[in-house]
């Protein structure tokens, strides 16, 4: 074996982001992942440039799968997908609550099928419950975990979704480990077992910030201080404020320009604008993380989005790697650190291109 999870079956009844991301995982540890898709095609399909018609997103979530298309509306839909879960180990849905079993392929009929089975249901509100029935996405828990709410408590306004599906990619890895630790108990007891993997308990068990509200205690960011050089260079410094200022006023000659009589908000912001006047003071880039390092300060370069895979950095821990676009040339998808860093990657499933009961998709 080099790969920890060849030999596993995963069959993929999943769309968008939670479910790929967590079977794309499973992929990348050497399982055999089989991803089921509707007639149309998973919606990412049509989501980012497209090469040869496959759009990036949909590259990015389901590289190194296969897959089969099956209208899981028709009649001998659920036979088929019976008869392949018979021969799976894993199965991963992320359909609302209630979905699969109208389909006919539900726990209780796939476990009866194949008692070893081990299932994971992604969805935002669990398999029960009063919102259970609710559609929900990653924008919809960052509203309904605090996540926003906080962000408008700092910023001020109504708040925004931050730019990332943190809800979905939690919910994948809590997902993830789940089965792994179902699959440990299967090979002990020869039975699997049912993993309801709610998006919003997730999202709150990885919320580090939310954890306070349990003791009522107020959220400090934590985040760290954007801080810019002479030359424009921008620098976030990673610390707690008072840290920092404690920092620089006790080597680096910073004083406080807090007027007598100010306001905590009056103050804060004074003292931002004295740590902004101290990183003016260097010319440019260089001597300002150099004199970082001196201090030990953990800092990080503020860089664009296309930025991020260029870097030496970036090539050293191979963050991207070519696969074939199964059209005679490559395109760079991102490696996961679970499995795909060092070695190659199977080519996305081919383009959508049938619309019948079962076919390739």
């Amino acid at each position: 074996m080099e790969r920890p999870l060849e030999g596993l079956k995963v069959l993929d009844l999943t769309r968008v982001v939670a479910g790929p991301f967590a079977t794309r995982m499973f992929a990348d540890l050497g399982a055999d992942v089989v991803k089921i898709e509707p007639p149309d095609g998973d919606v990412t399909r049509f989501w980012g440039a497209k090469r040869h018609g496959l759009s990036g997103f949909y590259t990015q979530q389901n590289v190194g799968k296969r897959n089969i298309c099956i209208d899981l509306r028709q009649p001998a839909a659920a036979e088929l997908v019976i008869e392949l879960a018979t021969v799976a180990d894993v199965v991963i849905e992320n359909y609302r609550a209630g979905v699969v079993d109208r389909l006919g392929i539900g726990w209780s009929v796939l476990s009866a099928a194949n008692p070893r089975l081990v299932m994971l249901s992604i969805s935002g509100y669990g398999q029960i419950g009063s919102a259970s029935h609710r559609p929900s996405y990653a924008p919809v828990m960052h509203a309904e975990t605090g996540l926003i709410g906080r962000q408008a408590q700092f910023d001020g306004g109504p708040g925004t979704d931050p730019m990332l599906s943190i809800a979905d990619t939690n919910t994948a890895l809590h997902g993830t480990v789940a089965v792994l630790a179902a699959l440990r108990m299967r090979d002990a007891t020869g039975t699997g077992q049912h993993i309801d993997m709610a998006m919003i308990n997730a999202q709150v068990a990885t919320d580090d910030y939310a954890h306070h509200a349990l003791d009522h205690e107020p959220i400090q960011r934590l985040g760290g201080q954007v801080l810019v050089a002479a030359d424009g260079s921008r620098v976030l410094v990673s610390g707690e404020a008072r840290y920092l200022w404690k920092l620089l006023t006790t080597h680096e000659g910073v004083t406080d320009p807090t007027p007598p009589g100010a306001t905590l908000e009056e103050k804060i912001a004074a003292r931002a604008e004295a740590m902004a006047a101290w990183a003016r003071r260097f010319a440019d880039r260089d001597t300002f993380v150099a004199r970082l390092d001196e201090l030990a300060l953990p800092w990080g370069d503020i860089v664009e989005p296309q930025e991020v895979f260029d870097s030496d950095v970036a090539r050293e821990r191979r963050l991207a790697v070519e696969v074939d676009d199964r059209a005679g040339g490559t395109r760079r998808v991102v490696t996961r650190p679970t499995g795909s860093a060092r070695r190659p990657l199977a080519p996305p499933p081919v383009p959508h291109t049938a619309a019948s009961t079962t076919a390739s998709c």
